[in-house]
């Protein structure tokens, strides 16, 4: 029988400690490894967020078309862009467009902190042609008017008569699932939302009945027709709510002879129904009309940042002073009816005047004509005092 020795106490010792180095060792190593898992995890886990985070804007961009892109300018800049750098129709088309799809569409269109954006629709005409050009963000497409008459009223109108369009947006309602990529492809459908809010119902009216009204007067459609048109409230197309109004409103005369003046009228107050449509040529050496001119303000709430944290009175003189006029024709009907004579009587004289000058019986100087805005604005004034 063999009787087993007993390890010194030493050598026990010195075993015993490498053991302990050694579950040190691998104790360390998954210590760095749980460490380093859960990094990875950290890591996972804010990839993950910042994906959700980012398909979530996307999602919202998408729902949302009407964001504003931070520092593009709203719809009311682009007709004088396209005024101040296109000689054309067609080149003021081509300014408004590129304009769109570097910058997009921003701004505020009420005087809000919060801000209130729509993608817009814009008439552009000259001498010899006119268009429809309509916008989704950043995606457009325009429709050139060869005959007849057009009309457009806060919703998209152009279908599949497309005469120019953004070179990505085919591909941009294919990619989105609003169009097969196949078929007829029509703007005002593809682009439009499937469920309308309900304001919208009142656009597609308010575009129909300014059709109608158009289709009515066919063939024979003077400045006075289209004046009529806009101060129709049947329709809806001129609104005199406290919530939205018709802001100035404007009708222009491009005769197709370059040897003609083109006429403008200008009513230059809100609610065209009561106001008066006073005529504008043209011409070197403008008179200046100080009493539509809004005033301006040394710390201007639009200029500074944030935005519209305060309101001011933007309203001209000739606002201020239509303003007091309407009150009192509400509350004096005799009164009233008898300033409304008064100021149509006024646009009358304007319109015929005009329309001598376009049929060649007078000839105004170029200096009558220089101030022929300001005296039609001077003469409305004093029925106001």
């Amino acid at each position: 029988m063999l009787r087993m020795m007993r390890m010194p106490r030493t050598v026990r010792t010195v075993r015993m400690m490498r053991v302990m180095r050694m579950l040190r060792t691998v104790l360390t190593a998954r210590a760095v490894m749980t460490v380093r898992m859960m990094r990875m995890m950290r890591m996972l886990r804010m990839l993950r967020m910042l994906r959700t985070m980012r398909m979530l804007r996307t999602a919202m961009s998408e729902a949302s078309p009407a964001v504003p892109a931070p520092g593009a300018p709203d719809g009311r800049c682009r007709p004088r862009l396209g005024l101040e750098r296109g000689g054309s129709a067609r080149e003021a088309l081509e300014v408004i467009t590129a304009l769109l799809e570097r910058y997009g569409q921003g701004g505020s269109c009420k005087e809000e902190p919060v801000p209130f954006v729509y993608h817009n629709t814009f008439l552009l005409a000259d001498r010899t042609e006119a268009w429809v050009l309509e916008t989704a963000g950043r995606y457009w497409a325009a429709q050139r008017i060869r005959e007849g008459s057009r009309n457009i009223s806060n919703q998209l109108s152009i279908g599949s008569d497309i005469t120019a369009e953004h070179a990505g947006l085919r591909e941009r309602a294919r990619s989105r699932g609003w169009w097969s990529g196949h078929g007829e492809f029509s703007f005002a459908r593809v682009f439009s939302l499937d469920k309308q809010p309900p304001r919208m119902e009142a656009a597609k009216a308010r575009f129909q009945a300014g059709k109608e009204l158009l289709r009515q007067h066919q063939g024979d459609i003077t400045a006075e027709t289209l004046m009529s048109i806009l101060r129709d409230k049947e329709s809806g197309i001129c609104v005199d709510t406290e919530g939205f109004r018709t802001a100035g409103s404007m009708v222009s005369v491009l005769p197709r002879d370059p040897a003609l003046p083109c006429v403008h009228f200008f009513t230059a107050t809100p609610d065209p129904s009561r106001s008066v449509f006073k005529p504008f040529v043209f011409v070197a050496g403008i008179k200046p009309a100080p009493q539509v001119r809004s005033p301006s303000f040394p710390q201007d709430p639009a200029k500074q940042i944030p935005r519209f944290q305060r309101s001011v009175d933007r309203r001209h003189e000739l606002y201020r002073r239509h303003q007091a006029a309407l009150e009192l024709m509400e509350q004096d009907r005799e009164r009233g009816q008898q300033l409304l004579e008064t100021l149509q009587e006024l646009e009358k004289q304007g319109l015929e005047g005009m329309r001598e000058l376009l049929q060649g019986t007078v000839t105004p100087s170029p200096e009558e004509l220089a101030d022929l805005f300001f005296d039609c604005v001077e003469a409305e004034l004093k029925f106001y005092t």
